[in-house]
């Protein structure tokens, strides 16, 4: 069995997908499988089940009662009781979370060794596995595997503007500096991408957007990166 936290908790059983039930339930499935293979400790699962409301009188009982519903869900032998604790029974090869960083460090290391195809390749397979929102029954743990998802991104369009897709690249990347508006290397992409298309007057449009907004927002001047894209426009 596969457990599917890239987005709403789900399983998949050879093809057939499913959810484990209420939002209770699936907060309980992605906490277990954040750490697969790893006995998680009754505190922790309270704590990370009831983060959006207090917990109830009895917590453990209730934590309990949860598990036995689990069970019922995804099998008696998929959540292990051990000393300390509960166990999913499953490794990093079977959470979609550690499948998409394995892939992303196998785009990276691609992308670095100057092999577009392969890391474009790869980082779409890694992209492709998400849904929507990382972890979205536990929020609370989605801020590193979002600003991964963000660093495969650019490395995706990286990779593209290497094999010659600026022209598509540019609307992509106007709207991922819409979003991101400080973020420098998203910048510099799409600096480069205009200058890749012949746009050299829309390029030095797009660094002086970006150096006001660093300005307004963050009271910073651009980057060596960004300065150096600028000197090669003039």
């Amino acid at each position: 069995m596969r457990y599917r936290i890239l987005g709403v908790t789900q399983t998949e059983d050879h093809g057939t997908v499913a959810s484990p039930g209420g939002p209770r339930l699936r907060a309980l499935l992605a906490a277990l499988a954040l750490r697969p293979g790893d006995v998680v400790t009754p505190a922790t699962l309270i704590d990370e089940v009831w983060a959006e409301d207090d917990p109830p009188q009895d917590a453990p009982a209730a934590l309990q009662a949860l598990v036995g519903r689990l069970r019922r869900t995804v099998g008696r032998q998929t959540v292990v009781s051990a000393p300390g604790g509960y166990r999913l029974a499953a490794t990093r090869d079977d959470v979609d979370l550690y499948v998409f960083e394995h892939l992303v460090r196998q785009g990276t290391t691609a992308l670095g060794h100057g092999d577009a195809a392969t890391a474009a390749r790869h980082l779409d397979e890694a992209l492709d596995l998400w849904r929507g929102p990382a972890l979205a029954d536990l929020p609370g743990h989605a801020v590193g595997p979002e600003a991964l998802r963000l660093e495969a991104t650019r490395a995706r369009i990286e990779a593209g503007l290497r094999l010659g897709d600026a022209p598509d690249a540019v609307p992509r990347l106007r709207e991922l500096t819409a979003t991101h508006p400080y973020d420098e290397p998203l910048h510099a992409l799409l600096i480069g991408a205009l200058r890749a298309t012949g746009r050299d007057a829309d390029a030095l449009a797009a660094y002086e957007s970006a150096r006001r907004t660093l300005a307004e927002g963050l009271g910073t001047e651009p980057g060596p990166r960004l300065r150096a894209l600028h000197a090669e426009l003039l």
